[in-house]
C-alpha cells in the first residue's frame, strides 16, 4: 500500500496560456507536514490551486491517496477530504465563532448527529471555540480567528489539510499557539501541506521540506536538512555565524 497522500505528476499548469508550473513533481506522505518554500513567482499559490480544483493542470496528473482527481471539480475534490485555510482573513465577522464555524460544515449539514459529533471534537482540539462560541468573529484577535479558520475546515475532518501562510500577521505568542495545533493535526493521520514565507518556521513544523523555483521542485528532502543546507540558508534564512 502506498504511503502517499498526494501526488503531482509532471504538471504544468498557468494562466492566459503562461506555464507557472513547468513539470512539477510533488510527493506528500500520509499524516506528515511538508512544507513549500521558494521566492515570490516560484508557484506555489499555484499548486493549491490546481490540488483543490481551482486552476486544472493542461498536462500531468494529481493523486490523491493513489486516485486521480485531475478532473473533478473544487467541490468534489472537498468531497474526497481535501480542504484549505487560506492565506486571506476568511471569517465573517459579524456572525459568531460556532455559526463560522458550522458553515464549514454545510457538506454534513443535513445530518445533524454527525454534525454534534464533529463540533464536539473541534472544541476538544481548539477551546477557544467552546469559550468565544457566540462572540461575533470580527472582535477576536489574529491569532484567535486564525484558530477559528483551522476549526472551520477540521469540522469535515480532512485528509488532507492546505494552508497558506498560516504564520502571516500573528504576534509569536499566536505563531506558537497555531504551531501547536498545526503539530497536533497530523497525530490523528491527517496530512498537512502548507507554504510558509518564514522558512525558519516552516521547516521547524515540517517533516518534509520542498523548494520550489521557475515552476519547478528544487529540493524535496527531509526538512532538516534543508533547514541545515548552506545555500537554502544563505536564499532565505540570512547570513549565519
Amino acid at each position: 500500500m502506498s504511503n502517499s497522500a498526494l501526488t503531482l505528476k509532471n504538471v504544468f499548469a498557468g494562466y492566459g496560456g503562461g506555464m507557472v508550473l513547468q513539470g512539477l513533481d510533488l510527493e506528500v506522505r500520509k499524516g506528515s507536514i511538508t512544507c513549500i518554500v521558494g521566492p515570490n513567482g516560484a508557484g506555489k499559490s499555484t499548486v493549491f490551486r490546481v490540488i483543490s480544483g481551482l486552476l486544472k493542470a493542461s498536462e500531468g496528473d494529481v493523486l490523491l491517496a493513489g486516485e486521480s482527481i485531475k478532473s473533478l471539480s473544487p467541490a468534489e475534490i472537498l468531497e474526497n477530504g481535501v480542504t484549505q485555510v487560506p492565506q486571506s482573513r476568511a471569517l465573517f465577522p459579524e456572525m459568531s465563532v460556532k455559526e463560522n464555524i458550522l458553515m464549514g460544515g454545510y457538506l454534513i449539514r443535513k445530518n445533524p448527529k454527525l454534525l454534534k459529533e464533529r463540533m464536539a471534537m473541534v472544541e476538544e482540539m481548539i477551546p477557544i471555540v467552546r469559550e468565544r462560541a457566540s462572540q461575533p468573529a470580527g472582535h477576536l484577535s489574529g491569532g484567535q480567528r486564525r484558530m477559528v479558520e483551522i476549526a472551520r475546515t477540521l469540522i469535515l475532518d480532512p485528509s488532507l489539510i492546505l494552508m497558506d501562510e498560516p504564520s502571516l500577521g500573528l504576534d509569536p505568542k499566536s505563531v506558537a499557539l497555531v504551531s501547536e495545533l498545526i503539530k497536533r493535526m497530523t497525530k490523528d493521520g491527517r496530512t498537512v501541506l502548507l507554504i510558509e514565507q518564514n522558512v525558519r518556521l516552516g521547516m521547524y513544523l515540517a517533516n518534509d521540506g520542498v523548494v520550489m523555483e521557475a515552476g519547478k521542485v528544487r529540493i524535496s528532502a527531509p526538512a532538516k536538512d534543508i533547514a541545515g543546507d548552506p545555500e537554502v540558508a544563505s536564499m532565505y534564512l540570512g547570513k549565519t555565524k
